[in-house]
């Protein structure tokens, strides 16, 4: 079986084209939404779902790791798809993580906009992982329960995904699926496309040279 993790905060634009591309997978799987305190209809729309999907709605304290680690103790399935609220998969996605030989991987991504910056963006993060190793969260990554929990889950801190991915690499390759998902890009386009590629150069410039700080306003739009 697949858990499908899907952390959320004020996602209810964005989390019913979610739950319906989750419809139409294949498989045994069960959903796990885990709100960081909503103030909009994230929750009762999560909660329309519970009769279409195998649906578990909880509640963590607010932080995509924190969120994220507290559903994985509470998911069954051999593999952990965590997956945004804002992520659309394609139609063959659970059946290629069950066929999936290795332990951990990732989808191809693109954005749902048609703006050029935005296929640059994407571009870089595939070619990255392909070179590196190092996943991001919008790629939809997944990996084998087992060995989530042997790696203690996601760290609770800012890019968490990167730092997962560099505990990972430690004891697995991940792989890259052919199958592309997509990401609303409705984030990136409020806040300007130029500009928030901008400030994710920023924030990975600052990972590289050790001096992490958060920055709250590119952390308003995660």
């Amino acid at each position: 079986m697949i858990s499908v993790i899907v952390p959320t905060l004020n996602e209810e634009r964005a989390l019913p084209a979610t739950l319906e591309a989750l419809l139409s997978q294949q498989g045994s799987t069960e959903v796990i939404i885990c709100d960081g305190g909503s103030t909009d209809n994230t929750v009762a729309i999560a909660h329309r779902y519970m009769d279409r999907l195998p649906l578990d709605v909880m509640a963590a304290p607010k932080g995509r790791a924190s969120q994220m680690n507290a559903a994985a103790r509470k998911a069954r399935g051999e593999w952990l798809l965590f997956l945004h609220a804002d992520t659309i998969l394609p139609v063959d996605a659970l059946t290629a993580i069950k066929n999936c030989s290795d332990d951990a991987g990732v989808f191809h991504h693109r954005f749902s906009g048609s703006h050029w910056g935005l296929k640059l963006i994407s571009l870089l993060h595939n070619s990255r992982f392909r070179k590196t190793g190092i996943m991001y969260g919008d790629q939809g990554i997944f990996v084998r329960r087992k060995l989530f929990q042997r790696l203690g889950g996601y760290p609770d801190e800012l890019m968490e995904d990167i730092r997962f991915s560099e505990k990972l690499l430690e004891h697995t390759q991940p792989v890259q699926l052919a199958q592309t998902l997509v990401t609303d890009s409705r984030k990136f386009e409020q806040i300007g496309v130029w500009r928030a590629f901008w400030w994710v150069l920023v924030i990975l410039w600052r990972d590289r040279v050790g001096r992490i700080a958060r920055l709250e306003f590119f952390a308003e739009y995660r």
